[in-house]
């Protein structure tokens, strides 16, 4: 499988800065030192840099030797997890409680090692943007996507098409996966707080057992993707939070419920809403108890355009030998659906070895693989190179 040749030569180059970045995690907004240490490689490349795009974020312009119009803009995320690390490896966290536990430092020394090996060859025509962006933890419109964009970062750097790509615990290393099309899922949070007077353990039929609502809504809303969700349609309704009582003899008067819907189609996920509202309004009006419902739309749905999903097949095959066209899709959500909302673009997989050991993302005992390191910077490279070779 044929790595860049010069990009494997500073494989422990790449491998030392994604280390460097393990070992200072940073969490979403927060990534000063990080957007630092890239700022200065861009810089020490000859790569013009602008600072403070959504907060911390860092952009790199590069043009080709090869006369053209067209833009191309490759991106990759900072931040690290609120997780305490579990590994004992030399280049585990020194920040206690942060840590890399998404693979955002190997995202960033691989399209740093692209940006090295373009900013020393320029094969290619047009200009690359190089997108260090912060936040994708945050996510929604407070995430880094969405605020990079507000801030003007396709008004003021052009990107005629966009690409970006996420390692994945189980694929084999040297592997890549990309589908045309929306590949992963859309997310909405929601919140239900149901409340009553709140009564004596021993005394039920003083009030309305918010306890008991909240017990029967959370079963009820098993309905929607099982009942009221078009069988070949994917809905998720996770319940993921429940908070209520303090006494082991007391009725309270308040318990809250959080959770997440995930959904690939647009009416599946505009269906979530009022379902949930009518469920949980309902079963509160049955026991007599007070019922108010929050939900924030958050994510959209990560779609790739055909174009260039066909790109990104392209430059993987010329990287990974061949590509896996038809990955199944995951209800996992990515803040960069928000910049494919607003350009053509195309978010594809890169192996990352076993996901055996707690080798899983947003697990305590993650680590990237560096094996992976001089694939992805080598894909990014051919992105710019075989895409935009020709003269436009």
């Amino acid at each position: 499988m044929p790595i860049i040749n010069r990009i494997a030569e500073f494989h422990d180059d790449m491998i030392q800065w994604r280390h460097h970045l393990h070992a200072h995690p940073e969490l979403s907004y927060q990534e000063n030192e990080t957007a630092k240490f890239v700022a200065e490689k861009l810089r020490s490349y000859g790569i013009e840099v602008t600072e403070g795009i959504g907060g911390t974020g860092v952009v790199g312009i590069l043009h080709g030797t090869e006369p053209g119009g067209r833009s191309i803009g490759l991106r990759a995320d900072m931040d690290a997890l609120a997780i305490e690390e579990r590994n004992d490896f030399a280049h585990r966290s020194t920040h206690d409680g942060v840590m890399h536990a998404c693979g955002h430092d190997g995202h960033t020394a691989m399209l740093l090692g692209a940006a090295r090996y373009l900013a020393e060859t320029r094969n290619f025509a047009g200009r690359v943007v190089f997108i260090f962006q912060p936040a994708e933890e945050m996510g929604g419109e407070d995430g880094g996507a969405a605020r990079m964009i507000r801030e003007g970062l396709f008004d003021t750097f052009r990107c005629d098409e966009i690409y970006g790509l996420h390692n994945w615990p189980g694929m084999e290393i040297g592997t890549f996966a990309v589908k045309a099309g929306p590949m992963m899922a859309s997310g909405d949070s929601f919140e239900i707080e149901v409340s009553s007077t709140g009564m004596h353990a021993a005394q039920p039929q003083k009030g309305a057992d918010v306890v008991l609502t909240a017990g029967h809504i959370l079963v009820a809303l098993q309905q929607i993707s099982a009942r009221n969700t078009d069988p070949l349609d994917a809905l998720v309704v996770s319940a993921t939070q429940i908070h209520g009582g303090d006494a082991y003899n007391v009725l309270p008067n308040k318990v809250t419920i959080r959770g997440t819907v995930r959904a690939f189609s647009p009416g599946a996920r505009a269906s979530a809403e009022p379902a949930i509202r009518r469920i949980a309004e309902g079963i509160a009006a049955s026991t007599g108890a007070q019922c108010q419902i929050s939900y924030l739309q958050q994510y959209p749905t990560l779609v790739n355009s055909q174009s260039a999903a066909r790109s990104a097949e392209a430059a993987g095959s010329s990287v990974f030998g061949s590509v896996e066209t038809n990955p199944p899709q995951t209800m996992i959500v990515e803040d960069f659906a928000f910049m494919l909302e607003d350009r053509p673009g195309c978010y594809g997989w890169i192996g990352n070895g076993p996901d055996d050991n707690g080798r899983i993302l947003h697990s305590a005992w993650f680590d990237f693989n560096d094996d992976a390191l001089p694939f992805g910077a080598s894909y990014f490279a051919a992105l710019a190179e075989a895409r935009w070779q020709e003269a436009q």
